[in-house]
């Protein structure tokens, strides 16, 4: 359906945000949804949050902000019902970077796993069930930078300015199946979430095919992981984006000796030869020298690594 982009306010000071929550505290439910720079960044922020309800659409830009105390009681308040759609990641993102907690949510992706919705992804379901197309053209964009482009802006309110009249939908539908107090229940669960603590294990437990390399593999994977961690903390930059997981798990199975070795595998670039190669061989080489005592052992599923030679 052809549609106008919808209006919003953004608010970017204190007097703001003061007003809108204020105003926000009448409503009975808002949309909500986030956007972050996980793509962009190591560490990790919330860079906008977006909130509708009937009557207007809000943009907080939290980078602009000293504090979002005059909100935070507005997601805590149990009258005003909050809506989502998947949920888990804005949960533990606004607890963890502002200690706000969510009470009573809706979440309008577990509602259409619950009615058998075989796409559950917001935009399939907002073109099944009121057949809006929305823009996803900004999805992996740095929401960091400031300015914003209108474009992006545009986007990011799309992601909210519908949730109310699909909740309506979603939640028409599931009354008439019944289903209706086991989503409310399994929302109130899915808002207790909190930002996981640090795994102590090593990086290797988390990586996918890890557990089927042998002991001096294994060992050259561990390295090279906390290779790339310790680098993409430093620059703040995602880990991804030093050196890709394929190329990550090559490098362990390949063991290359020399930057002719390192350069032949598919995906490492020059440019990442000449910068990481040196760290990228010296950690190969200690990996094959380690004696076969020391060398790591895949945790049993359900324990903690007991890999030697680390200090984890």
């Amino acid at each position: 359906m052809d549609r106008e982009t919808p209006s919003y306010s953004l608010v970017k000071n204190e007097g703001h945000l003061e007003r809108i929550s204020a105003e926000l505290k009448r409503e009975r439910a808002i949309g909500v949804d986030l956007e972050a720079n996980s793509l962009f960044r190591y560490h990790e922020r919330v860079c906008l949050i977006q909130i509708s309800t009937t009557r207007q659409n809000i943009i907080v830009d939290p980078l602009a902000l000293d504090s979002l105390s005059p909100i935070a009681s507005v997601f805590s308040n149990p009258k005003i019902r909050k809506v989502f759609h998947g949920a888990d990641y804005d949960i533990r993102s606004l607890y963890r970077d502002f200690g706000i907690e969510v009470h009573t949510l809706f979440d309008t992706y577990i509602a259409a796993k619950a009615l058998g919705i075989s796409k559950t992804g917001l935009a399939a379901i907002l073109k099944e069930r009121l057949g809006v197309t929305v823009n996803k053209n900004f999805q992996k964009r740095d929401w960091s930078k400031r300015p914003l482009s209108p474009g992006m802006l545009a986007y990011a309110i799309e992601d909210t300015c519908y949730l109310l009249p699909l909740s309506r939908i979603l939640e028409g539908e599931l009354r008439v199946k019944g289903l209706l107090r086991w989503v409310e229940q399994e929302c109130e669960r899915q808002a207790l979430v909190r930002p996981a603590p640090p795994d102590m294990n090593p990086l290797f437990t988390r990586f996918k095919g890890a557990r089927k390399l042998d002991p001096r593999g294994l060992a050259v994977l561990d390295s090279i992981l906390r290779l790339r961690d310790d680098t993409a903390r430093r620059k703040d930059r995602p880990p991804f984006k030093i050196i890709g997981n394929e190329q990550v798990m090559e490098i362990a199975k390949r063991k290359p000796m020399t930057k002719e070795d390192l350069g032949r595998i598919q995906g490492v670039s020059p440019r990442q030869v000449k910068i990481l190669g040196p760290s990228v061989l010296k950690k190969v080489e200690e990996s094959l020298s380690l004696p076969a005592d020391q060398l790591p052992k895949f945790p049993k599923k359900g324990g903690r690594s007991r890999a030697k030679g680390s200090a984890k």
